[in-house]
C-alpha cells in the first residue's frame, strides 16, 4: 500500500529554514532561496506494508499468531460469539452482567480475595467485556510468568462460581447508574436517541429496574446465559509477543481440553427496524446548556466501495476532524455558539447506519445552533470540498496509519476486530488504497446522495423557557415531549408545543 508525503514540514525543518536567518533590509519581500529549494523538493511513495498475522486451528478454534520477541511479554485474547443482544431483552441485564461476574465472582477453587491477591502478585492486566453481539477477554503478563498468569486467568473463564454477594454488588451499582442516568445531559440524550431511533432492539435497550429485580437477575439465569457463550465452537483466539507458535500451541491445547462444546447454536443478532421519519422531540430540563443529537438513516455499509471511503473522508471534513472540520470551525470558532461540535457517520456491515451530529449550546443559542448546522450540512451537499480539504484529510488518515501498528498485541486484535466484522485478511491494505483514491468529487456525490438535513430526527435535551426561539420555528412538524421513565419497547411521547 502506498503512502503519500506531500507535506514538506520535514523538509523545512532538515533545512533549517526560518533558523537563525535574519532577511537583508529591504529584502522583506524577496522570495527566499530555501523555499525554491524546498517547493522544488519530490519524494518517492512510502511503501507500507502491514506486519502480517499467522493463522492456526487448535481443537476447531481459529487462532491468530504473532511472534514478537521485542519485549518479554505476552498478549492473549478471546472473543466468544454472542452476547446480550443474541437472547432476547428477559436475558439482558444478566448479559450484561456476566462479563463482570467473570471478573470479581470468583472461582470454584478461590474466592474472590485469593484471585485479587494472585493478580497483583504477578502484576496481570486483564480485561473482561461485552456487547450485543460478542463476549471478550484479555491477559497481559511477563513471558516469565506466563504459566501462572493463564492458570489464573483461565480459571475463571472455565470455572467461574458466580458469587452471590457480587451479583448483589453489580445489582446495586446499576441501580445506582440507572438513577443517576436522568443527571447526566449527555449520557440522558444519546441513550434516548438510540431509544428513538432504534426502539426495541438491543442498541436501543436501557436497564431498568424490571430488568434488574431479583426474579429476572439470577446467579443460575447468569450461569445458564454463560453455559451458552462461553464455549468452544463461537470462539477465537489471538496470542501475541514473546511466545513461539510451538509453546503457543501446547498450552492452547491443554487450555481447551476444558472448555465444553456449546450446547446450541448462537441466535444470529436481530436486524433493527431503524426509524425513517423527520421529527423533533425534547426532554425538558431546567439547565443551563442543551444537548442536541441529530440523525437520519443512510444505507451506506461498510465495503470496499468508493462510496464508504468517501463517507471516510467526508465525514472527517464535516465534523469528526476536531478543529479542522467545518462544523467545529464555524459553530465554535466563527459564531461562538459551542464548546465542541462534532459529526458522526456509522457504517455497519449488516443493516444500515446513522449520518448526523452533535454539539453542546447555552439555552438561548439552541435554535441558532441546530440552524448552523443544519446550514453547514446543506453547504456540503451544494459544493463539492476543496481538492486541499481532501488531500490534507488523506494524509492525516493515511501518515497516522503507522500508529495501528505500534504493538504485537495492537495487531493480533485489530486482526481479530476484522474477523469478527467479516473483513477480508487483506482488508488494512484495501482500506489505505480506497482512502488513497478520494476525490473532492466523490465526496460530494456521496453527500448528494446519503445526506439529507430535512429528513432528521433531533432530540434535544434543554429548557425550553430559555430556548431563542420555539424548536417549532425549525420546520420538523410539532414538538413530541418525550419521558426518560417511558418502556423500552418504543418512543412514546406527546405531540405538543413544549411552551
Amino acid at each position: 500500500m502506498s503512502v503519500s508525503r506531500r507535506s514538506r514540514l520535514w523538509a523545512l525543518l532538515a533545512v533549517g529554514v526560518g533558523v537563525g536567518f535574519a532577511p537583508e533590509v529591504g529584502a522583506q519581500n524577496a522570495p527566499l532561496p530555501e523555499r525554491a529549494f524546498v517547493d522544488g523538493l519530490a519524494f518517492e511513495p512510502l511503501r507500507f506494508t502491514p506486519p502480517s498475522v499467522d493463522e492456526h486451528e487448535v481443537a476447531g478454534v481459529k487462532v491468530f499468531h504473532l511472534y514478537d520477541p521485542a519485549l518479554p511479554i505476552v498478549d492473549v485474547f478471546l472473543r466468544f460469539d454472542g452476547g446480550y443482544g443474541r437472547f432476547g431483552i428477559e436475558n439482558y441485564a444478566a448479559g450484561t452482567a456476566l462479563p463482570s461476574l467473570l471478573r470479581t465472582g470468583g472461582t470454584v477453587d478461590a474466592n474472590a480475595d485469593s484471585l485479587d491477591v494472585a493478580i497483583e502478585s504477578l502484576a496481570l492486566q486483564m480485561s473482561f467485556g461485552g456487547g450485543g453481539n460478542s463476549i471478550s477477554s484479555s491477559l497481559n503478563t511477563l513471558r516469565s510468568s506466563l504459566d501462572e498468569a493463564l492458570a489464573v486467568w483461565w480459571s475463571m473463564l472455565v470455572r467461574p462460581a458466580f458469587d452471590s454477594a457480587a451479583l448483589e454488588v453489580w445489582r446495586g451499582r446499576e441501580l445506582e447508574s440507572m438513577r443517576r442516568r436522568v443527571d447526566d445531559p449527555g449520557r440522558l440524550a444519546f441513550s434516548e436517541f438510540n431509544r428513538l431511533m432504534y426502539g426495541d432492539h438491543p442498541i436501543g435497550w436501557e436497564l431498568t429496574a424490571a430488568d434488574l429485580a431479583p426474579e429476572r437477575l439470577t446467579t443460575s439465569r447468569v450461569r445458564d446465559l454463560y453455559r451458552r457463550i462461553v464455549c468452544r465452537e463461537g470462539l477465537v483466539i489471538g496470542v501475541a509477543g514473546d511466545l513461539h507458535w510451538s509453546e503457543a500451541r501446547s498450552r492452547l491445547d491443554a487450555m481447551l481440553a476444558e472448555l465444553p462444546s456449546c450446547p446450541s447454536e448462537v441466535p444470529r443478532a436481530p436486524l433493527p427496524d431503524i426509524r425513517r421519519e423527520a421529527g423533533i422531540f425534547l426532554i425538558p430540563k431546567a439547565l443551563d446548556q442543551s444537548t442536541i443529537v441529530m440523525a437520519h438513516a443512510t444505507a451506506l455499509r461498510q465495503d470496499t466501495t468508493r462510496d464508504f471511503f468517501a463517507s471516510r473522508i467526508g465525514n472527517s471534513i464535516l465534523g469528526a476532524n476536531g478543529f479542522s472540520s467545518r462544523l467545529l470551525g464555524r459553530v465554535r470558532t466563527e459564531e461562538g455558539l459551542a464548546y465542541s461540535a462534532t459529526s458522526l457517520w456509522t457504517a455497519p456491515e449488516r443493516y444500515d447506519g446513522l449520518i448526523g451530529a452533535t454539539t453542546r449550546t447555552g439555552s438561548a443559542t439552541t435554535v441558532a445552533a441546530i440552524d448552523l448546522i443544519l446550514d453547514i450540512m446543506n453547504d456540503v451537499r451544494r459544493e463539492p470540498p476543496s481538492t486541499s480539504e481532501v488531500d490534507d484529510t488523506v494524509d492525516q488518515f493515511v501518515n497516522g496509519f503507522v500508529f495501528a501498528f505500534e504493538s504485537a498485541g495492537q495487531i493480533v486484535a485489530r486482526r481479530m476486530a476484522q474477523e469478527a466484522g467479516g473483513l477480508p485478511a487483506d482488508w488494512l491494505g484495501q482500506y489505505v488504497d480506497g482512502m488513497q483514491s478520494v476525490r473532492p468529487a466523490d465526496v460530494h456525490d456521496t453527500f448528494r446522495r446519503h445526506l439529507d438535513p430535512g429528513a432528521f430526527t433531533i432530540l434535544v435535551v434543554g429548557d425550553p423557557d430559555r430556548f431563542d426561539q420555539p424548536l417549532e420555528s425549525l420546520g420538523f412538524g410539532p414538538v413530541t415531549l418525550l419521558d426518560p421513565d417511558r418502556p423500552t419497547s418504543g418512543p412514546s411521547g406527546s405531540p405538543r408545543s413544549p411552551g
